[in-house]
């Protein structure tokens, strides 16, 4: 038990609470530790039948890992420590995915990066009137990761391929339409809902009596144009595609305009690999998705735009990033090969 992560046992439910509102629960590395601890530990309690995940605060359930701290280590040459951090967080994203109880993430407010792979890979996802989502990593010079690979492919159409190219946000009728989200209730109802969860009664019951009914989203009325613009291998595609549909007469050329800005300014090394993830993460198991995130993570903390994405955007604040490449032509096959190769005795361990 640390202050930033509270466990409790009450009733049925063990209780998972992110306590960081102040920097909007993101996920540090004691937090991970901590949380796949007491997963493990309930895993063998009979007396606890099912685990709810929620968050302090209004604004986030959790903005993702803890970057900044990331940052000053790779910064400071500490790369093996920080490489433990995501030694440690992928196997309790594969631990929630496999969990063998239910798992409840109620999320009301932000879930970005690592606070989606502390939720999405639960067995329910509950989504609040302020559920907002987003992998909106390639816009700091990363990758999605905590398992995005497997579950981006695995939206319907080509909304992974969207979310991972574009780092846009998606608010609640979308996340449930699309699958992200299995629930809909009103975040006014959260507190009454936590605590029918901690009785007897099956989740999924619970669930049922309190979730409101799914709307359609403005994602999901452009899903056909979205399918059409995000197919394919090759991001200049993408782009080119969007960039046609923003000179066009259609109703939709402010929208794609919006889009094609959004995606010249993220790295053109993360989008190419962004792009191979999910093209590749479709036909492979949850397990085989995190050993290659872990791969291409050991790679992209020893390049550069990481650290000239998290100075732009979290240190300095400028927003005025140098990409190395600058454009998507100078990124070569080879390069994103490279994130994808077998690190030998430093691959990532699975139970």
């Amino acid at each position: 038990m640390t202050g930033d992560i509270l466990f409790e046992r009450r009733g049925a439910a063990g209780i998972i609470t992110l306590n960081r509102p102040k920097a909007l629960n993101a996920v540090t590395h004691a937090m991970v530790l901590a949380l796949r601890a007491q997963l493990d530990q309930w895993a063998d309690d009979p007396a606890v039948t099912r685990v709810v995940i929620t968050a302090a605060g209004e604004r986030a359930f959790s903005a993702g890992g803890d970057i900044r701290a990331l940052y000053d280590l790779g910064k400071a040459g500490r790369h093996n420590e920080a490489l433990q951090f995501w030694r440690d967080e992928y196997p309790l994203n594969v631990a929630i995915k496999n969990y063998r109880k239910p798992y409840v993430a109620l999320i009301d407010g932000i879930a970005m990066g690592g606070g989606v792979g502390v939720s999405v890979h639960g067995s329910h996802r509950v989504a609040g009137d302020r559920f907002s989502f987003a992998m909106p990593e390639v816009g700091i010079g990363f990758f999605p990761d905590v398992g995005a690979t497997w579950f981006l492919p695995r939206l319907p159409g080509e909304l992974g391929a969207y979310y991972a190219l574009t780092g846009e946000r998606s608010g609640v009728a979308d996340a449930v339409a699309s699958g992200i989200a299995t629930h809909r209730i009103p975040s006014a109802r959260f507190a009454a809902l936590l605590d029918g969860l901690t009785g007897t009664v099956s989740v999924d019951a619970i669930l049922a009596a309190f979730a409101a009914p799914a709307e359609e989203g403005p994602l999901m009325q452009r899903r056909a144009m979205i399918d059409r613009l995000f197919v394919g291998d090759m991001v200049e595609n993408i782009l080119a595609a969007v960039e046609c549909e923003a000179s066009s007469a259609s109703a939709d050329a402010e929208w794609a305009a919006k889009i094609s800005a959004i995606m010249r300014a993220k790295s053109p090394l993360s989008l190419k690999l962004a792009l191979a993830q999910v093209r590749r993460g479709k036909t492979w198991d949850f397990e085989t998705c995190m050993r290659m995130e872990f791969r291409i993570v050991s790679r992209v903390i020893h390049g550069h735009d990481f650290y000239e994405g998290v100075r732009a955007v979290i240190v300095d604040k400028d927003n005025k990033p140098h990409w190395r490449p600058a454009t998507l032509p100078d990124v070569s096959e080879q390069e994103v090969e490279r994130h994808f190769a077998p690190l030998g005795s430093s691959d990532l361990v699975l139970p």
